[in-house]
């Protein structure tokens, strides 16, 4: 479950949440992220529609999303009813200079990647300590595997570099199951991912691989937050 609390002080996923609301505008279709930025953010803008009157659309990227919407009052549509969306806020675990993203520590990679692509104009949100040089050094690179075959699924994954590929799993030692019904597969690679177009193309390629959380192309706008609750807006 998504939790998240505004407080006076707020710490750098929140400053950046707060941020990320001023951004919207009544009568929006957006599409909402999964994370404990993205739930900052859903907490700053119910305040806003509470205050404001202001009224949005959301197209959830999970059902944890999807719950906390329901619980502010944010209403819902499917990406079936809304094709087209006006803005996309997400969070990321790895932020590069090009402005490509490791994505999918909350395991919703698939669906964040098709709404992210859906979106007129996608918001990055992150706290400090998430802009990177190199992708893939602060945090494993999920791929999103079916089921049937992982284990040789796995094997082609390291194949392409990847040092030591796991299968994520949940507190009691089973496989993590994606929202879609499938599993990840947490990439380590030892100096990081040396050219992150190259490897999200062979990845794609292997049989069983779903989803890559390599999000190249998909972000306009970063919103960082900093320590002491200021924040850093870079444009792409």
């Amino acid at each position: 479950m998504i939790t998240a609390q505004m407080v006076d002080s707020p710490s750098p996923k929140q400053a950046a949440g707060i941020a990320a609301a001023e951004h919207v505008k009544t009568g929006m279709i957006l599409g909402l992220g999964t994370g404990s930025t993205v739930a900052f953010f859903l907490d700053a803008l119910a305040e806003r529609m509470a205050k404001e009157g202001i009224e949005v659309i959301g197209v959830p990227t999970s059902v944890d999303t999807a719950d906390k919407c329901k619980e502010l009052g944010i209403s819902l549509a499917t990406l079936e009813e809304q094709p087209v969306l006006d803005l996309v806020i997400d969070g990321a675990d790895e932020v590069d200079p090009e402005f490509r993203l490791v994505k999918g520590g909350g395991g919703a990679l698939l669906r964040e990647k098709i709404v992210a692509a859906a979106g007129t104009k996608v918001i990055i949100i992150i706290g400090s300590g998430k802009r990177v040089d190199r992708l893939g050094t602060t945090f494993l690179l999920p791929v999103e595997v079916l089921p049937f075959g992982y284990l040789s699924i796995r094997e082609n994954v390291a194949q392409l570099g990847c040092c030591k590929p796991y299968v994520r799993n949940t507190e009691a030692g089973e496989p993590f199951i994606t929202d879609n019904g499938n599993y990840i597969l947490d990439c380590q690679f030892e100096n990081g991912i040396a050219d992150a177009n190259q490897l999200h193309a062979d990845l794609s390629q292997i049989p069983g691989v779903v989803e890559v959380g390599l999000f190249i192309n998909l972000c306009h706008l970063v919103i960082e937050g900093a320590d002491d609750g200021k924040v850093v807006t870079l444009q792409r």
